[in-house]
């Protein structure tokens, strides 16, 4: 098997775990959840920067701090989306990201979007009504929250393409783990709950799961075209939605399922139109 595919499957795997530790740690409020999500992070991050000599404020420092600060807010949104949502069908909705990607990216970049890339939009888009209108413990909140972390997600992928090569990975994912490390840290003071053992190995595995997940993401771009390795990207919730399964008995209707498939193939198509000369 290709190396970069390997690599693919390891991060999705580990993005689809970290997603369901979320979902199974409901009992502690999502500022604490991210508070912990970033202290496993940033203990890989900060030694590498300090190892590397890499220069921690980075070059562009206000789009840095902003894609920060709109990183904080995605991951707040979607975390919170999962007391309200089951796994895969958050997941699957927070994929949305691309359309909000493109229309900023008209917006902010003057990039162009194809009709056809219009027509598979409104595919994916009619993916979401499906789930939203028949799918099975669907409640409106989490279907707004995970809608807003994907409006913020899709604003996250044109800072990084305004950051451009200027920047070391490293430095752009510690801004967002020290921001969301304050922020959750600040937030979770008077909501605080002390963690049993089980509860502590938990919770600081969210930050090793996301970083092993990004990791051999960047991997995977690294030694492949990005038309072979970015559809591969939403196996996750293929992996998400057999583990809420198993692990929630969670239950998806035929319809949710359809919309699900809808929104897969209406981005993954997009993918490769957008890739092909």
């Amino acid at each position: 098997m290709n190396k970069a595919i390997v690599y693919m499957i390891f991060s999705v795997i580990a993005f689809a775990v970290m997603n369901t530790i979320v979902k199974y740690l409901s009992a502690f409020g999502v500022y604490q959840i991210v508070f912990f999500r970033s202290i496993g992070t940033l203990a890989f991050t900060m030694p590498l920067i300090l190892k590397n000599r890499i220069p921690i404020l980075g070059n562009k420092k206000k789009l840095l701090f902003l894609r920060g600060l709109v990183g904080v807010i995605s991951l707040t949104c979607f975390f919170e989306s999962l007391h309200y949502l089951a796994v895969g069908t958050a997941v699957s909705l927070r994929y949305t990201a691309p359309i909000f990607a493109a229309i900023f990216a008209l917006i902010f970049l003057k990039e162009k979007i194809k009709p056809i890339q219009w027509l598979l939009f409104f595919i994916a888009f009619i993916g979401v009504l499906l789930i939203k209108g028949f799918g099975v413990q669907v409640n409106t909140i989490g279907v707004l929250l995970v809608i807003a972390s994907a409006l913020f997600m899709g604003l996250i992928f044109v800072i990084i393409r305004k950051i451009g090569n200027t920047e070391n990975p490293l430095v752009i994912i510690n801004y967002f783990m020290v921001m969301a490390f304050l922020f959750g840290g600040i937030m979770s003071i008077n909501n605080w709950i002390t963690p049993n053992f089980l509860q502590w190995v938990l919770l600081l595995s969210l930050g090793i799961f996301g970083y092993v997940g990004q990791l051999y993401m960047t991997k995977a771009f690294q030694s492949q075209n990005t038309s072979l390795i970015a559809p591969l990207k939403y196996l996750e919730v293929i992996f998400t939605i057999i583990i809420g399964v198993f692990w929630f008995d969670e239950i998806y209707n035929l319809v949710t399922l359809l919309g699900v498939t809808l929104i897969l193939l209406g981005l993954i198509y997009n993918i490769y139109i957008s890739n092909k000369k």
